[in-house]
């Protein structure tokens, strides 16, 4: 596990678990601390304080700690990128740079409506060619941003891997799907259907330019996202979005382990780690065929499916059990 420890995020911060950092000294002082505790990396959020966030990556490059995740509100994607975050996650500060009121986005609203609105493709690719350049990795998270911004478009009340969630789980379901209904998806639903195809194109366009990419999907309840079972449907996406089933493949196995550096992992080689899933179809042929799983090796362990099979009725067990 790569782990990052508390997320940094602003003066008062979205989840309770994250480092409140108000100040450059904020920022300075929560990377040192996490650097010194054993983080393998510093998570960013969006809340960061536009003087702080640059702090951040200032003492992040002294201590040779990378730093990921979101754009703050306040700083543009190509700074972040010139600032030398390595990944930036849900596409966030790119439709902003690819609008022709950039400036006004980072201070005031935004949303589908104004990102369809205002873009700009020169705009956009000027953008993609700084994040080719400084090798600024990408993890759109589609199946996030397609459950998010089309949510009154799903059924997860009846959605059948449900009843894997445990009562915890779909509590919180209920309220961030409330939550996102009302703040969130206000945009007319066209608009949130353009917007969802124009991150699909932009996606495209990334990586026909050169920009690097990561599976990723988030683990929000209330979105359809299941952890496990979402990666099979973001891989699908990818190919939606013009990779070949062999790239997209890479987002999850090769590229990962690229991009944190473990040498031993990512592909089939000797003296490689040996944790296979093992199918029943070629996924080159079918990108769905990933989910098509007859076997799998895991730290030297064979778990053929009805081993599987058994391990899903105990996680539907231990589900019902939380009621």
């Amino acid at each position: 596990m790569v782990i990052s420890g508390p997320m940094l995020d602003g003066p008062t911060p979205r989840f309770p678990s994250s480092l409140p950092v108000s100040t450059p000294d904020d920022g300075r002082k929560a990377v040192a601390d996490l650097k010194g505790r054993g983080a393998d990396f510093i998570k960013i959020q969006s809340l960061v304080p536009r003087d702080a966030y640059f702090a951040v990556a200032e003492e992040a490059k002294r201590l040779q700690i990378p730093f990921s995740g979101h754009v703050p509100n306040q700083v543009r994607a190509r700074e972040a990128s010139d600032a030398g975050q390595r990944s930036m996650e849900h596409l966030i500060g790119v439709f902003e740079g690819s609008s022709t009121v950039e400036e006004e986005l980072l201070n005031g609203p935004k949303g589908p409506g104004r990102f369809v609105a205002t873009y700009d493709e020169s705009r956009a690719r000027g953008l993609i060619a700084i994040l080719a350049r400084n090798h600024t990795w990408q993890v759109p998270t589609l199946v996030w941003e397609r459950g998010q911004w089309l949510l009154d478009e799903s059924d997860p009340e009846n959605n059948p891997l449900r009843k894997y969630a445990p009562s915890a789980w779909k509590r919180t379901w209920k309220m961030f799907t409330a939550d996102i209904l009302k703040d969130v998806d206000t945009d007319p639903l066209p608009v949130r259907r353009k917007f969802v195809q124009m991150e699909m194109e932009i996606v495209t366009a990334m990586q026909r330019a050169g920009v690097r990419f990561m599976a990723g999907t988030d683990t929000a309840a209330g979105v359809n996202v299941f952890p496990g079972f979402s990666l099979h449907h973001e891989l699908a996406l990818f190919v939606q979005a013009g990779f070949t089933p062999l790239e997209a493949l890479r987002t999850a196995t090769k590229n990962p382990a690229e991009f944190l550096g473990l040498d031993n992992s990512g592909s089939i080689k000797r003296g490689k780690i040996a944790d296979l899933v093992l199918l029943d179809a070629n996924p080159l042929d079918d990108i769905l065929n990933t989910r098509k799983i007859q076997a799998v090796m895991l730290a030297g362990r064979y778990l053929s499916r009805a081993d599987l099979d058994n391990l899903l009725k105990a996680a539907e067990k231990a589900a019902n059990d939380s009621q």
